[in-house]
């Protein structure tokens, strides 16, 4: 049995690019979760589906695997079983059958690439955000409060203390304690 894996990064993402014309798999297991995340279930349920003489299809190496390690470990532990693994984009393929050891240093190259590649990308962004963070303090300063301050205010006047602020305003306590330290221009 053919069988496609599918796996973006986020729910905001499109799996459509990945086996765009699903190369006539007969089942596909899709998932919207990081790769960093070792709980995968579409992953869990397709090594778990997998018989001896399926395939399985996937659009690159990054989609399968979160790291080298990780990624190596799911094509041995396929490969074990009998099942055939596929990377279309890097037109590798790795079955129990074939020992071919330049497609097994592609793969280890290929992976270690990828995973410098994702290292890399995330420290740009950090040194990205902590300098923008420096040029203009007032964008970063996180996600603006949703609570009415005034109403929270209003309610510690009256004497009531936070636990009761927050059963009444439907908020955790923290929240309150934050809405409290807001300082509140005089014409608002």
């Amino acid at each position: 049995m053919r069988i496609g894996y599918r796996r973006v990064s986020s729910i905001g993402q499109n799996l459509d690019r990945q086996l765009a014309d699903q190369l006539d798999v007969e089942k596909v297991f899709e998932e919207k979760v990081s790769g960093s995340n070792r709980d995968r279930p579409a992953l869990n349920e397709m090594i778990e589906f997998a018989r001896e003489g399926d395939e399985i299809i996937v659009h690159a190496l990054d989609r399968l695997g979160r790291d080298i390690r990780d990624l190596l470990n799911i094509v041995e532990q396929l490969n074990t079983k009998g099942v055939t693994v596929e990377f279309l984009s890097e037109q590798l393929r790795f079955s129990r059958e074939s020992n071919d050891p330049l497609a097994k240093l592609q793969l280890h190259m290929l992976a270690s690439f990828a995973e410098w590649e994702r290292a890399t990308a995330k420290r740009r962004q950090a040194e990205g955000i902590a300098r923008a963070k420096l040029n203009n303090p007032e964008k970063y300063r996180g996600r603006p409060i949703k609570i009415d301050v005034h109403e929270v205010k209003r309610l510690k006047q009256q004497g009531l203390g936070a636990t009761a602020i927050a059963k009444q305003m439907n908020i955790g306590r923290a929240s309150v304690y934050r809405a409290l330290k807001v300082t509140i221009p005089p014409n608002a």
